[in-house]
């Protein structure tokens, strides 16, 4: 009975992320997978909510009435959160129907068993979460230290929470209790009033807290913050205060904090009262080969060391780029040639993630003429040190001291076409 639920999941979960991407051009966010799943589970809003340390109110009126409007747009039916199952499986199967008709297979591929679709962070239990031994050893030991700070930092979609969600599982073996806080469910009205951001903030640790004097606060989505001077710099230099007290008293050294975020802060702190100079920092990076290969080994794709090569030199090591990739290809939606063709095209299975770079360089005209420079020229460009420091924090150029360069093929073909 559990396998026939959780395959029944899987396909409506990956039905619904196609039928999203065909109609708005974008993929269900992280929030709204989990009301959907929620939902398909039969849970209640206040249940999902508990689970995920969300409020009800805002899972109901902000995320799920959105969701299925958007889902009665794309079915063109009426879509409620009672009725969505049976309509996403109609949907699936009306898709297979017409795939068989109208698509010869594409070769066969031995598949990984349980291959779920890219998005959000690797499940706790995933084969296809690929460790690095010596940053999550560091973290483990880290997060049981007195008063103990880690600093996750890595571009969009490189495994932040995936590595936080393991650090806090590992606090919890060590009977500690852990606090999830999602910085991304709050909205704008929060957002910009330090009082009723404070009060969010209580009211999401008191949802989730169980024990009185041991906790393990994971902060995710920090740099949501940072676009907020109302808030940012109380906030963050309370964090910066929390983590300074614990070298003199006894019980605030029963907090130990762990933040992820994609950027740092462009604002100007004190460097007193920042929690970025303070603590363990840890910068993820790209996959190599070898990591590359088991990932291939994985999804079931027999690669020699060309085909490796060829994805590697278009893409880079990007977790998310590399997944994404190896999951169309499993499923035999997409051929290793087909997709080094149209990689850095608009009808690419990279354009969603193409175009939201672009419209943080649309925002920000003198760092995209920067950017153009360094994707028009066959070498390093020298940029200003704040130049640098952004395209590498958005994660699409390479350092090589004061220079820089595309970080990989994708990003050179993409932005040499959008930014003339």
């Amino acid at each position: 009975m559990k396998s026939e639920l959780e395959f029944s999941w899987n396909k409506t979960k990956e039905s619904a992320d196609r039928i999203f991407a065909q109609n708005t051009g974008k993929y269900l966010s992280d929030i709204e997978m989990k009301v959907l799943q929620g939902s398909w589970e039969g849970k209640s809003y206040d249940e999902i909510a508990t689970t995920y340390g969300y409020s009800a109110e805002y899972l109901n009126k902000d995320v799920g009435n959105k969701l299925w409007h958007k889902l009665s747009e794309a079915l063109g039916e009426k879509i409620t959160k009672k009725n969505f199952k049976e309509a996403l499986r109609r949907a699936s199967e009306s898709e297979c129907s017409q795939s068989v008709q109208t698509n010869p297979p594409l070769q066969t591929l031995p598949t990984a068993v349980n291959l779920h679709f890219p998005e959000g962070s690797v499940a706790l239990d995933s084969p296809f979460y690929i460790k690095c031994s010596s940053i999550e050893s560091l973290c483990d030991e880290t997060v049981l230290k007195p008063g103990s700070l880690i600093r996750i930092k890595a571009p969009e979609m490189m495994g932040k929470t995936s590595l936080m969600n393991r650090i806090l599982a590992h606090a919890k073996l060590e009977k500690y209790h852990a606090v999830y806080l999602d910085f991304s469910a709050a909205d704008r009205g929060i957002l910009t009033n330090l009082d009723k951001f404070l009060r969010w903030l209580c009211l999401m640790v008191s949802r989730q807290l169980k024990l009185e004097n041991k906790l393990n606060e994971g902060l995710d989505e920090v740099d949501r913050l940072f676009g907020y001077t109302e808030v940012v710099e109380d906030f963050l230099g309370m964090l910066r205060s929390w983590h300074e007290k614990a070298k003199i008293s006894d019980i605030w050294q029963k907090l130990r904090l762990v933040m992820a975020h994609s950027t740092e802060v462009y604002i100007p702190l004190d460097m007193n009262q920042s929690p970025f100079n303070a603590g363990v920092p840890v910068e993820l990076q790209e996959f190599d080969s070898q990591k590359i290969h088991d990932l291939a080994r994985l999804h079931g794709l027999d690669w020699d060391e060309g085909q490796l090569g060829e994805l590697i030199c278009a893409i880079g090591g990007h977790p998310y780029l590399v997944r994404l990739a190896m999951y169309e290809i499993s499923c035999g939606n997409i051929t290793l040639t087909q997709l080094l063709k149209n990689a850095a095209s608009e009808s690419g299975i990279y354009s969603n993630h193409l175009r939201k770079h672009l419209e943080i360089l649309q925002h920000n005209p003198e760092l995209a003429l920067a950017l153009k420079k360094v994707v028009n020229s066959a070498e390093p460009v020298e940029l200003d040190s704040m130049q640098i420091y952004k395209l590498h924090s958005m994660g699409i150029v390479r350092r090589q001291n004061n220079y820089v360069l595309p970080r990989c093929n994708l990003y050179r073909e993409y932005f040499c076409r959008v930014l003339g």
